[in-house]
């Protein structure tokens, strides 16, 4: 089998944050369950309407571009993508062509075209029988459409590319990016080449409403262009979509090109100048760009110095990010103590969370108990059965661990008879041990650890039966 290629370039559509829609004053609500009550004459396309342009919308896709670090466009204008079908009232819909707003960038190492703005069309619904619905609640929200080159070559890294941009769309406020609810949705250009240097022929694969979904669907693409291309067959520039149920792709209609749809300026809309826009002056937007993934990232790897796969975590749960902030304020600079936080909110805590009567604790309760457990205080099992407490019922950690019985025993005098006596239990084990089995010596702790109520500090315990058998 001859060695191939994949390439993939992605297009992203994404429902931007607005109270109303792209070029009208419905509301743009994706929650609203009733159908087609969010409309109007101008977003049904009624003769002698007029557009009116959503600046909100227009700012949103701008501070985008800044997050990437895109090139903004100075001149922009908008036009009629002309096609026929259900979903689109006008006969039209209302895009960018040739002037897009937004130019460049990139994400995760993926270079961007372009970003554009253009408004949504209906969502149709298809029964069992020979009926289809349209809901044209959604036809005329703001939509950004975003394009990357076709520099993208596995399923994996197309699916983390959507995944960071959801990140930014959400850090930025300009859209939930919601794939369950159709707010984010994902095509992939997909081609395979035994040439290096050449692309094959291009497959979009429409519609993908999940990340895992993108997964599946280039992989499947790509075992099928080369099943096709080693058979001696030619791969059929098309659209297809994808079918959750056979976890297949399947052809849909010969891929249009954009003569196909007869781009023209739209003559009821302003052309554009940035520069002379007030309400889209760049310097004042960059202001309003909050801290982004990326630079969360790098911050609290060298602020806090804490694991990858808990900074991942915080990156996509800020609010989760933000008490963890709040508990680092709580102990300085310490970064020992700041890592066994980390490690305790990430396992422990959200965990905990998932209890019925959970309350989190407050940040100052919960830095009590990580600076009880750096100054030997509490041993692990003990920090874990007063958190247990203290996200139900409530309290102070030394309170809790106090009454729990679960403050750490420190007191050599005290430990002595009660690890005599764990050894007089086991004369069997320390017979192995003596043999030449190390790992029987944790036994033997484990058992000090009963033996104390698991308040006895684990290094002191080894310690103390290292003398007693040696």
């Amino acid at each position: 089998m001859s060695e191939y290629k994949t390439t993939v370039g992605l297009e992203i559509h994404a429902e931007l944050k607005t109270k109303t829609k792209m070029f009208c004053n419905c509301v743009n609500n994706a929650d609203e369950e009733r159908p087609n009550v969010n409309i109007c004459p101008i977003c049904m396309g009624h003769p002698g309407t007029l557009p009116v342009l959503n600046f909100q919308a227009i700012k949103n896709v701008v501070k985008v571009g800044l997050a990437i670090g895109s090139k903004i466009a100075d001149f922009t204008e908008w036009d009629r993508k002309n096609y026929f079908y259900p979903d689109i009232p006008k006969g039209y819909q209302i895009s960018q062509y040739k002037y897009p707003l937004v130019t460049g960038g990139q994400i995760n190492g993926v270079e961007i075209t372009r970003i554009h703005l253009e408004e949504d069309t209906a969502s149709s619904s298809h029964d069992t029988g020979d009926h289809s619905l349209v809901d044209f609640n959604r036809a005329g929200v703001p939509l950004m459409e975003l394009v990357t080159e076709p520099v993208i070559h596995s399923a994996e890294q197309a699916s983390s590319f959507a995944k960071e941009l959801q990140l930014i769309l959400q850090y930025l406020g300009v859209s939930d990016a919601n794939m369950e609810k159709g707010e984010m949705r994902v095509e992939a250009n997909i081609s395979v080449s035994t040439d290096p240097n050449k692309f094959g022929t291009k497959v979009e694969v429409k519609n993908l409403n999940s990340f895992k979904t993108v997964e599946k669907a280039i992989a499947y693409e790509v075992k099928r262009h080369i099943s096709v291309l080693d058979d001696g067959g030619k791969i059929v520039q098309e659209t297809r979509g994808w079918d959750e149920a056979k976890q297949a792709t399947y052809s849909q209609r010969i891929k249009e090109n954009s003569n196909d749809y007869r781009y023209f300026p739209d003559p009821d809309l302003p052309k554009m100048k940035i520069s002379e826009m007030s309400e889209l002056d760049v310097d004042i937007l960059k202001k309003e760009i909050p801290e982004l993934p990326k630079d969360k990232r790098i911050r609290y790897a060298s602020e806090f110095g804490i694991k990858g796969e808990d900074i991942e975590i915080y990156i996509n749960d800020r609010e989760l990010a933000g008490y963890f902030e709040a508990v680092v304020r709580e102990l300085g600079d310490k970064k020992d103590l700041i890592k066994t936080a980390s490690n305790y909110i990430v396992s422990d805590l959200i965990s905990l969370s998932r209890n019925v009567d959970f309350k989190q604790p407050e940040a100052k309760s919960f830095a009590d108990l990580i600076k009880m457990i750096g100054a030997g205080e509490l041993s692990s099992r003990g920090a874990k059965d007063t958190l247990a407490v203290m996200v139900v019922s409530g309290g102070e950690p030394t309170v809790v661990a106090k009454e729990k019985g679960l403050i750490q025993k420190n007191n050599v005098e005290e430990i002595i008879p009660l690890i005599e006596k764990v050894l007089a239990d086991n004369p069997t084990a320390i017979a192995e041990y003596k043999a030449g089995k190390q790992s029987i010596l944790m036994f033997l702790v484990g058992q000090g650890m009963k033996a104390t109520k698991g308040a006895g500090n684990p290094e002191m315990l080894k310690k103390i039966i290292l003398e007693k058998i040696n």
